[in-house]
Order: C-alpha cells, then sequence, then structure tokens
C-alpha cells in the first residue's frame, strides 16, 4: 500500500478522533522512523508488510482510545521530546502557558521546585531556558521519578535534580518558584470517561474536596519552602480559579492572579509569599 493510501485509510478508520489525519499521520511517521514531513514528500512509496503490519497494531489500539503518545512513547512540550508512559500524565500544550510565566519571573540563578514533576516536562523545560537555574523536581510516584530522570538524560540536563517525594515530604530548603500541576480533577467529573485521561493514571488526575485537596496542601506547605518574596504557581481546572485563589488569599499570599489558558479559561493561578508577617 503507498504512503498516502495508507494515511487516508487510516483517517477514516480514526473517525472517533478529533485529529484523526494527524493521528494517522504520526503513527505512520513512528512506524517509518521518518519525520513526518517524509510522508508527503515520498507519498508514492509502498509500505513494506512489516510495515503495514505494525502500523495496523497501533491503528487498532488507536482505535480502541489509547493515546498516541502512550503508542510512540514520545510528546513534544516546550519543543523538546519527552518520554511518556501510563505512569504519568501526558505533557498538555496548556500547561506551557505555566512555563512560560515561571521564565519571566525567575532570574537566571534562581532556585525552583516542581511539585509532581510527572514526565519532568515542566522543570526540565524551565531548566533548558535557564542552565544556571538550581531546579528540582519530585514526585511521589517511583515509576514517574525514574521516567523523569531518563528525560533528563535525554535532554542532558545537568542542573535538574529529580528525586522521590510526597508533596514536601522530603524537600529540604527554600525556593524563590514552586510550580505544580497537581491533580485536581473531582472524583465524579465525566471527562474522567472521555478521550485520553481515560488510560492515564487516575493519581494524577484525581483529588478529594473536588479536586482541590492536594492544592490545599500544596499552597500551606509551601509557605515553609519559599524565601521571601517568592513565587507559588499551581496549574487548575477550567472552573477553579476563584476557589484557587481563596486558597492562596486564606494563606497570607499576596499579589494574586490567575491567567488563562490557549482557549481563554482560567489555567493557572500564582501568588506571591511575603514571608512571615
Amino acid at each position: 500500500m503507498r504512503i498516502d493510501a495508507a494515511v487516508l485509510r487510516a483517517k477514516s478508520l480514526l473517525i472517533k478522533s478529533d485529529s484523526a489525519l494527524l493521528d494517522a499521520q504520526v503513527l505512520l511517521s513512528f512506524v517509518l522512523q521518518k519525520e513526518s514531513v517524509y510522508l508527503m514528500t515520498w507519498p508514492e512509496k509502498h509500505l513494506t508488510e512489516s510495515q503495514q503490519k505494525a502500523y495496523e497494531v497501533l491503528l487498532v489500539e488507536r482505535i480502541k482510545g489509547v493515546p498516541v503518545a502512550y503508542l510512540t512513547g514520545i510528546r513534544e512540550f516546550w519543543s523538546l521530546p519527552f518520554k511518556v508512559n501510563n505512569s504519568t500524565l501526558i505533557p498538555r500544550p496548556d500547561t506551557e502557558i505555566l512555563v512560560e510565566y515561571a521564565l519571566k519571573i525567575c532570574s537566571p540563578q534562581a532556585r525552583i521546585l516542581d511539585l509532581g514533576t510527572g514526565t519532568g516536562a515542566i522543570i526540565l523545560s524551565i531548566a533548558s531556558e535557564l542552565p544556571n537555574a538550581r531546579c528540582s523536581g519530585v514526585d511521589f510516584n517511583a515509576d514517574a521519578v525514574q521516567l523523569a530522570i531518563e528525560n533528563r538524560q535525554i535532554l542532558k540536563l545537568n542542573n535538574v535534580n529529580i528525586y522521590q517525594s510526597d508533596w514536601f515530604s522530603q524537600v529540604e530548603g527554600r525556593f524563590d518558584l514552586i510550580v505544580s500541576n497537581p491533580p485536581y480533577i473531582d472524583k465524579n467529573d465525566h471527562h474522567l470517561g472521555e478521550g485520553d485521561v481515560r488510560f492515564e493514571p487516575l493519581s494524577a488526575l484525581v483529588a478529594p474536596q473536588k479536586g482541590l485537596a492536594d492544592i490545599r496542601i500544596i499552597v500551606a506547605d509551601a509557605r515553609s519552602h519559599l524565601n521571601e518574596n517568592a513565587t507559588l504557581m499551581i496549574e487548575h481546572g477550567f472552573e477553579q480559579g476563584k476557589e484557587v485563589r481563596n486558597i492562596l488569599r486564606l494563606f497570607d499570599f499576596d499579589e494574586i492572579k490567575t491567567v488563562h489558558d490557549y482557549a481563554q479559561n482560567e489555567r493557572i493561578s500564582m501568588a506571591i509569599y511575603r514571608g512571615l508577617k
């Protein structure tokens, strides 16, 4: 079968995907071990029998709903390639906004902590832009820690320390910036039965108290780990902005603000901790 015919057939099979053509192209590029531009440059080339069989296997899994990133083992974030597996969330484009704002406020030598680092996408992206910063990423999940360490090694970012910790339990010292994309979905949220999240670990998605329990823990305990006039930055659900701002206010944070994601939903809240009063 020709490349162009294989892609069109795959697109017709992936009718339940919002990105059927892109999925078809990414999966075929993965099978061929070529960049996606190869598919457009050589549409007339034929797949070998083994390539076609491998493509069919991936398509069957994608039709079941398995995320493309889990099938290829790679997801791009901040223009960097990150290994992914089902021990962590798949990095989302909207989370790049957190990286963007972190870079706006950080000094080149800042000390930065990422709580619940998962693949390491947030802290490694920040570290790639701030080679002299002292960066740390922690996660309670040992498999996620190992994955983040592998990504650090692949990206050759030696200014990042990654280790296991249940939020702040193993964290020592104070930081100029603490960032986190914690679990923030309510266990009864209907979105848990839709799309890629069906295959992602619930422990990285769901939190008690209508999704706010872990955010409350982070905000309360961050005060013992922030330098004077340091910043806390948290990603949250699109309907949680008001509650998160209230939590930050309750624990004596100042200059509280929320920024929007690419769909203009409230997504990242940040605030400054002035220190003990």
